[in-house]
């Protein structure tokens, strides 16, 4: 039998394939170029490495996601009170001692009823289930053509294995990584693997170090990528998760999502609550049964159950069973803004989230360019021409410094426009006023260059047909065309034909024997050569791709393979550089973030001097600023990454694996990540940061499905227009926190202090509680959470977010205002209790409620009094307070309504009464205000 690889040769070990000749790595995988495997092999060898597919780590179950939900810590204690309301019910039911017409459990089942939504409303948001992996595993090939037995065959491309022969064309989508063995014009578009925007060249003779990086890796193909142009023989060296795919998938499944900000500030919220409110429970209980020994002379253990049905009211007073909902539509609401201005929010926290981004880590290729080459220079032996005009759009002008010049005035120059059409073969398209390239971005530029020229690419392809052609080659880096020089002859030449050449400057400019200068043909001097090398380095340097263009007129058709002896003694006719051009509105995005607190980085797969070249531009960076290289950056150790990380803001010729290193390192630093990027490299780096952000429209499904937002316009600009949106949501999440749990602080010392007063009975009961939380707090919460944003909302730092829920003063406000509302409650507590003993219950818990529409009312600016403010800038909150205190009303005088909540018809003089008292909270807010304002302009 055939021996399987040997176990010195294993495709487990990662071997760098690229520095490795064809020869040796056919030995080391134990196959054959013209043979390939035997399909005896090809089975060990599925045994032995598996199906040639990504593997999916097990995730939650959606019943471990639903129970998860019932972890909070403020849920369970609901699920403990609501389970003691129901042991006491029955207690007084086996006594005889319910009350006539109670409905026996109302307070229990109510209870659990908004523990269950609660849960529910968790479990909706986070049951989601990451589609990333599914992503990634459309991108490899059902069916893929290899040479097995020593013949072609079609095979399922699962049933790839290491040292299977695979042929590749173009269309061809590549279905596992491989060295190729030989290649003819093969180009590989891999931008959605390594960010390179240009189809990558490849060439199977090379020898390359160890340490090239990946786009850089020409003699080998990645599963994934596509084929764009000509065919190849490749040597499968890895499946599954050995690839480079593979990898990332690993590392996609391998980042834990931690939780957002909010979600930590919710939980960090509700631990204190809860501990508060057990410490309130101990005093009450011990400090009332102390009371009653003091004042009967024994233990009466029947207080007991009175003070415990004190306690379970305190604990449903203090959980804000209102907020996760109002949190939820506030985020949905958010979400429904940011669509508005072009940014597609996957998970809700993440709108609250982009508030307190601090860094944003931005890929180049279509999220700061348009990804559409575009002509920016060119360089001819007279003259040195600067092109103006948008994206593919081909219209323009030229021009010489700061004049605008016509190009029918430079021969040279029109000659240059020639040769841009004709040796092209791209076309240009206009289809629903877009304009778009069919074919390579680079030849599409050209044709555009020479559209601003007026030179149009049909009419002069009509007069000027091809009749030859030598095509290009990753050898040769040029390609030539033959023309018909057309009925009155072109480019000053009598010959009936003229050949046009494009390619590396400077392999043309060694063909070339003379140079053309305005209307005539001149020796090339080496002074000239000197120049044009000059000026090919001057615009590489700022991140130009360089093309040179020569032309040669001919009496005779070439015949085919004559291209080494025809392509000399050419004409020189001058350089193009093109450029990725950055979107128009990037540089005033980047400037607001910087006026915002926000760091803009890149972090890109391209080559270093384009990288260089767009930062500097944008803003981003600074002449003289560092770059880093995924070469240096594979040097670094953690340590000496996180020394380096806030001193770069260019990152180029990264690998996965770099972008998601250079995330952690900025989380490490305690910076708070936003990272941008379209193509499946992208992916890991987009999950472990804080906010992903994915582009709608180049992006991959892969890099969408690992993201928190998705820009729908893939521009850059409109992530600060969403993180506005996230300081807004922000601003108003803190303002109806102030709102809800001053008042919860309220309620629960109103409640502790009847017992410790001597009153009979509780004030007010659960169910009238969960009243207040729910309807009382939660209507007129919801119309806070779309209070305006404030002037300067873009002109402070991000928020801190590692800050407590409570910092900057909202801690010390809930406290100080749940005791001036407490002390108003218990203060109309007494005089009600005195003068008005049937109805003082109902009394109290309608001036809590009406107390909590002035607080709403006061709370929508921490500076300015209300009167000040546009009262129809929010009109929500108007109507949510009119129809909260129509509903309170209808719990006072609807008869059923009475007997379900236990409330009384309460007479005019008490309503006034309850009135008075309330309207004193939203006094003292305002109060406030004016002592704030006061105190500050004495400082």
């Amino acid at each position: 039998m055939t021996p399987s690889i040997p176990s010195n040769s294993n495709p487990d070990q990662a071997r760098p394939w690229h520095t490795l000749e064809v020869e040796k790595t056919l030995e080391l995988l134990s196959s054959d170029a013209e043979s390939g495997l035997t399909t005896v092999e090809a089975q060990e060898r599925l045994q032995q490495y598996g199906p040639n597919e990504l593997q999916e780590t097990a995730g939650r179950s959606s019943w471990e996601i639903l129970l998860d939900q019932f972890k909070n810590i403020m849920l369970l204690m609901l699920i403990l009170v609501a389970l003691i309301s129901g042991i006491l019910d029955l207690v007084d039911l086996r006594s005889g001692k319910l009350a006539a017409g109670e409905i026996p459990f109302k307070d229990t089942i109510a209870i659990l009823l908004i523990v269950v939504l609660n849960g529910i409303l968790g479990y909706l948001q986070e049951s989601r289930a990451e589609k990333a992996l599914a992503a990634l595993k459309k991108l490899s090939s059902p069916k893929v053509r290899i040479i097995r037995d020593g013949r072609q065959v079609e095979v399922e491309g699962k049933t790839l294995v290491p040292g299977d022969i695979m042929l590749v064309e173009a269309g061809v989508q590549i279905s596992a990584d491989g060295r190729l063995i030989e290649e003819a014009n093969l180009q590989i578009r891999e931008s959605a693997l390594t960010g390179e925007a240009q189809a990558v060249n490849k060439q199977a003779s090379v020898h390359l170090s160890d340490e090239t990086s990946l786009g850089d890796r020409i003699n080998l193909v990645f599963q994934g990528t596509e084929v764009v142009q000509g065919r190849g023989k490749v040597i499968v060296t890895g499946t599954g998760m050995k690839t480079e795919l593979g990898k990332i998938a690993d590392m996609l499944q391998s980042v834990e999502s931690e939780d957002t900000p909010l979600q930590q500030r919710m939980t960090q919220l509700g631990n204190v609550l809860v501990s508060g409110s057990l410490v309130l429970v101990a005093i009450v209980i011990v400090g009332g049964m102390i009371q009653s020994r003091f004042s009967s002379g024994r233990w009466d253990w029947g207080v007991l159950q009175d003070l415990v049905e004190v306690s379970l009211s305190m604990a449903v007073a203090v959980v804000p069973e209102g907020l996760p909902a109002v949190i939820t539509v506030t985020l949905a609401l958010g979400t429904q803004r940011m669509v508005r201005r072009h940014a597609l929010i996957r998970k809700l926290p993440a709108v609250e989230t982009l508030g307190s981004v601090t860094t944003i880590c931005s890929d180049k290729t279509g999220t700061l360019t348009q990804n559409k080459m575009v002509v920016q220079r060119v360089e001819t032996g007279s003259q040195s021409f600067r092109v103006a005009g948008e994206g593919y759009i081909p219209t323009g002008e030229f021009y010489l410094g700061d004049q605008q010049v016509a190009v029918e005035q430079y021969p040279d120059l029109q000659t240059l426009m020639l040769g841009c059409v004709l040796c092209n073969d791209a076309m240009l398209q206009h289809e629903k006023d877009q304009w778009t390239i069919l074919g390579d971005p680079t030849e599409g530029a050209l044709i555009v260059l020479a559209g601003k020229g007026g030179v149009d690419k049909e009419p002069v392809l009509r007069q000027m047909p091809r009749v030859r052609e030598f095509p290009f080659s990753s050898e040769r880096k040029r390609m030539s065309v033959i023309c018909r020089a057309g009925d009155k002859g072109q480019a000053n030449s009598q010959s009936p034909y003229l050949m046009f050449t494009k390619g590396s400057p400077e392999l043309i400019l060694e063909r070339c024997t003379h140079i053309q200068m305005g209307d005539k043909k001149e020796p090339l001097r080496d002074e000239q050569r000197t120049q044009i090398l000059e000026q090919n380095n001057q615009m590489a340097s700022v991140g130009l791709r360089v093309l040179g263009f020569s032309y040669k007129p001919m009496d005779n058709v070439p015949p085919e393979g004559s291209e080494e002896t025809e392509e000399q003694k050419l004409v020189w006719l001058g350089l193009v550089g093109m450029l990725d051009a950055p979107r128009p509105e990037v540089r005033d995005a980047v400037a607001k973030c910087k006026q915002a607190g926000i760091r803009a980085m890149m972090i890109t797969g391209d080559h270093q001097l384009t990288a260089q070249a767009i930062a500097q531009d944008l803003g981003i960076a600074q002449v003289g600023d560092r770059v880093l290289t995924g070469q240096q950056l594979q040097k670094f150790s953690p340590e000496e990454l996180d020394q380096q990380v806030d001193d770069v803001n260019i990152y180029a010729r990264v690998a996965p694996e770099h972008k998601l290193r250079i995330v952690q390192s900025l989380q490490r630093r305690g910076r708070f990540v936003a990272m941008t990027g379209d193509g499946v490299n992208d992916a890991p780096a987009l999950k472990q940061a804080d906010i992903g952000i994915a582009m709608g429209i180049t992006g991959t499904d892969v890099s969408k499905e690992a993201s928190d937002m998705v820009l729908l316009d893939d521009n850059f600009a409109t992530i600060v227009a969403a993180t506005e949106e996230g300081r807004t949501v922000y601003s108003n999440i803190r303002r109806f926190i102030k709102y809800i749990l001053g008042s919860n602080i309220g309620e629960v010392l109103t409640i502790a202090a009847a017992p410790l007063l001597g009153l009979g009975g509780v004030p007010l009961s659960p169910l009238q509680i969960l009243w207040m939380n729910l309807v009382t707090d939660g209507l007129p919460a919801l119309a806070l959470a779309v209070e305006p944003a404030e002037p300067d909302v873009m002109r402070r730092p991000p928020m801190n977010p590692r800050e407590s829920i409570f910092a900057r003063g909202l801690g010390s406000y809930m406290i100080r205002i749940g005791i001036i509302f407490a002390i108003i409650s218990i203060a109309l507590m007494v005089v009600a209790y005195r003068y008005f003993p049937d109805d003082w219950k109902t009394m109290v818990f309608t001036t809590l409620c009406l107390a909590q529409m002035g607080h709403a009312l006061a709370v929508r600016s921490n500076t300015r009094l209300t009167i000040e403010l546009n009262p129809f800038s929010n009109p929500y909150l108007l109507w949510a307070v009119t129809l909260t205190t129509a509903l309170q009303l209808l719990l006072l005088y609807v008869p059923f309504l009475q007997d379900f909540f236990g409330t009384t018809p309460l007479t005019l003089q008490e309503l006034g009464i309850c009135l008075g008292f309330s309207s004193l909270m939203f006094v003292w807010v305002e109060l406030e205000k004016l002592f704030i304002r006061w105190y500050k302009s004495r400082q």
